[in-house]
């Protein structure tokens, strides 16, 4: 049986084009009244399976009999091609119209390029033998406002709503009726996609079109008065968003910055290189947070860009931009989070703005991850001096270095009080964050006390799409489980944190949860495998932060005798991340076997 791809395949190359022109007589007039009707995009979701592929090589076999993605390489590049051109079988048949003479990477690689590219002459249809021509023809039939809208809509990157369009729709005169007026003529003359999947509308293009239509803006001389006012819009948004951030409707905001965070980047990188800090800090800065929050460490490099051209000019913003600069050590980047921690406490003091309150504490938390806590201690003491109404998260984050300097009293004592004043902010992660720092303080103390806490902070940060908050509480709470506790949840607790951290990139936290695997394992008598994670995990950090993995080595070397261990430990050590993770799901799996199954 022919499958439904070859079938749509088959009436797409009947129609020999893109855009069908169906000729009607107007009656009485005997002339031609020309209706555009789109051919739906195809399918590029099943690969090298799917409809858009199938045409594509379809029309490569006419120029080129011997073409074939038999080669993985060649499938990648054909389904990329495809991907690219947003399924549009024009654009798909002049991309296989060059294999005549190209690779398929050669043409994936020349997109950028795409209406230069992609010309050739078509069977039946002149009119339209370019992709050019055929997006030109439906251009060519909007008004002269519904063109300076479409024209100054393609600096957005990912999509735009309603209020996004309006500002940078460069009307004077026009309200958002008007503006949405002419969204929808777009919408109906398919130059837009609306999105209504998320209960608000939002309109996005297609690459082609949009491609097309900055072409324009630019012929138009109005290209960099869009940019600006994109890029001065979604700086101008700081204040909102930050403010309904801290708010009980938090998830919100976080699937906002995904959704826009192409647009962020868009309106960073234009700012940015316009010299424009006014409009380029509180980008980096508020997309900073929101990135953190959801483990998208993206915007981290964007801050430490601007820090070199504020510091020139003294910019009010310098202390922020250290602030979000600190959270390079969350992947790799150590000694230049010191070194912007040191700078933003001197800016801090000269001036806090664009600082989220409570979010200074970043500045002392770097030390901790060097093994520095008393440095820490230092910085938070000083904030909570020179602030009687200190935040919360101010209060909260001197538990971490004062647990780890191993004064357990001064923790607990630091802690007091804390769940309540953060309930009070109504903030999800205020209060999810605040309930690991009280469990972090009563780990050891007080394990059913601390273990409550953390699980409902567990539950707050999912509830709220706080990955940052999630893998670290799950993070603490498999190291409590597998001290005091139950193996398998702390097996299943040490899986998530894992998991996020491979995910998100984060490459200095992971080692912590593997250090406690490695604790785990050798309690379990999986001393190989036990030895093997260690040499991964082993540092100054994770051997100070968690004494049962010191044990756990002396155990191994005493068990397995020193040569095996070190044999073990450096084939650990000369892992890769992703090896490692592999290998520690493994063993994972086979100790949950053990424990649920026991001989």
């Amino acid at each position: 049986m022919r499958d439904a791809a070859a079938d749509l395949v088959e009436a797409v190359l009947a129609e020999s084009a893109a855009v069908r022109i169906l000729a009607t007589s107007r009656e009485g007039l005997g002339v031609a009244d020309e209706q555009l009707w789109l051919v739906p995009s195809l399918d590029v979701g099943a690969g090298v399976d799917s409809a858009a592929v199938t045409l594509f090589v379809e029309r490569a076999h006419s120029v080129a009999s011997r073409f074939s993605v038999a080669t993985p390489d060649e499938a990648a590049a054909v389904v990329e091609i495809c991907r690219r051109l947003d399924g549009i079988p024009l654009a798909i048949e002049l991309a296989a119209s060059r294999m005549a003479s190209m690779t398929a990477s050669e043409v994936r690689d020349r997109l950028d390029q795409r209406f230069r590219l992609l010309v050739g002459s078509r069977r039946g249809l002149a009119r339209h033998h370019t992709l050019r021509h055929a997006v030109a023809w439906s251009y060519d039939h909007l008004d002269d406002a519904e063109k300076e809208l479409l024209d100054r809509c393609s600096v957005f990157a990912g999509g735009f709503d309603l209020q996004s369009a309006c500002a940078v729709g460069g009307f004077d005169d026009a309200d958002d009726y008007a503006v949405l007026d002419r969204l929808d003529a777009l919408v109906r003359k398919s130059l837009l996609v609306a999105d209504r999947s998320l209960g608000q509308t939002r309109f996005s293009m297609l690459e082609t079109i949009r491609q097309f239509a900055e072409e324009q803006l630019v012929a138009r001389g109005e290209a960099t008065e869009a940019r600006a006012a994109h890029a001065r819009y979604f700086a101008g948004s700081e204040a909102d968003i930050l403010a309904l951030w801290d708010s009980p409707r938090q998830r919100e905001v976080y699937d906002w910055f995904t959704i826009e965070l192409a647009n962020l980047r868009t309106a960073f990188r234009w700012a940015a290189d316009d010299g424009d800090l006014d409009v380029a800090a509180p980008i980096a800065t508020y997309a900073t947070l929101l990135g953190s929050m959801v483990e998208i460490f993206e915007p981290i490099a964007w801050a430490e860009e601007l820090i070199a051209p504020a510091s020139a000019v003294d910019h009010p913003r310098l202390a922020s931009l250290c602030v979000m600069a600190t959270q390079g050590w969350i992947v790799g980047r150590i000694d230049d989070a010191v070194r912007y921690s040191e700078a933003g406490q001197v800016a801090f003091h000269k001036s806090r703005a664009g600082v989220p309150p409570g979010f200074e504490t970043w500045l002392g938390g770097v030390f901790t991850q060097i093994g520095q806590p008393d440095r820490s201690i230092e910085w938070y003491g000083a904030a909570l001096a020179t602030d009687r109404d200190a935040h919360v998260l101010t209060r909260a984050a001197l538990v971490i270095p004062k647990t780890m300097a191993g004064s357990h009293d001064a923790a607990m004592a630091a802690a007091k009080g804390l769940i309540e004043a953060a309930e009070a902010t109504r903030n999800p992660h205020v209060l999810s964050f605040t309930l690991l720092i009280y469990g972090m303080a009563h780990c050891d103390a007080d394990p059913p006390r601390a273990r409550d806490a953390m699980r409902r902070g567990l539950v707050i940060a999912q509830d709220s799409g706080n990955r940052y908050d999630e893998s670290h509480l799950a993070n603490v709470l498999g190291r409590l489980e597998a001290r005091y506790g139950n193996p398998l949840a702390a097996l299943d607790h040490l899986t998530l944190a894992i998991r996020n951290y491979r995910d998100s990139g984060n490459t200095t936290v992971i080692c912590v949860p593997l250090a406690v695997l490695a604790a785990l394992l050798d309690r379990l008598g999986r001393h190989a495998s036990a030895a093997t994670i260690a040499g991964f995990a082993f540092s100054t950090v994770t051997a100070s932060w968690i004494p049962e993995f010191s044990a756990a080595i002396s155990d191994l070397r005493s068990v397995l005798g020193d040569q095996t261990y070190e044999s073990l430990a450096r084939k650990g050590e000369r892992m890769s991340t992703a090896a490692m993770v592999t290998y520690a799901y493994d063993q994972i799996d086979q100790a949950r076997t053990e424990l649920e199954h026991p001989s």
